[in-house]
């Protein structure tokens, strides 16, 4: 009896299956962003997203659980290094699908799985928070001083005004 076992085989047996999710959650990691069938992305989904969550604490257990999952160094330590500092603060929802229609040979329903603090269309926050680390009170000494140098400008920009007229006067009283 299959009772309570309600994840989608895929149409592959056990291990094929394992192979197939192992594949595609490395090329996830390592391009950050993959097209696939809708079924295969909502697969991965569940296969990478507790991986991700395990990679947010860097210890050698974790690191170990991983690689028994993806069987790959270079995806572990893609992960480790550069995926989990990302995603450090996220609570989960690591990872976006966005359906983007039907495939021309078998009209099979596609998607684009992606991993969320990877897209700068979607992430514009990113940037913004490196440009707001300024105080206050460097920015409002720098305003004062603007204010202070503008009466300058404007007084020397009035005294050629007041010659000119005055040159003016002389050549038509002439």
């Amino acid at each position: 009896m299959r009772h309570g076992k309600k994840f989608n085989h895929l149409g592959r047996t056990a291990s094929h299956r394992s192979a197939l999710l192992s594949n595609m959650a490395c090329s996830l990691i390592e391009h950050k962003r993959i097209n696939t069938t809708v079924a295969k992305a909502k697969a991965l989904r569940v296969y990478v997203e507790p991986l991700l969550t395990k990679a947010k604490e860097d210890t050698t257990h974790n690191r170990r659980i991983v690689f028994s999952y993806l069987q790959n160094k270079e995806a572990v330590t893609e992960l480790f290094r550069s995926v989990a500092p990302k995603i450090a603060e996220r609570n989960g929802g690591y990872t976006r699908i966005i359906k983007t229609g039907f495939r021309q040979g078998d009209a099979a329903d596609m998607a684009l799985i992606e991993l969320v603090d990877f897209n700068e269309l979607y992430n514009p926050n990113a940037e913004e928070k490196k440009t707001t680390r300024r105080s206050r009170r460097a920015t409002t000494a720098k305003k004062e001083a603007v204010v202070a140098d503008a009466p300058k400008v404007e007084e020397k920009v009035e005294e050629p005004k007041a010659e000119t007229t005055d040159s003016t006067e002389d050549k038509t009283a002439e």
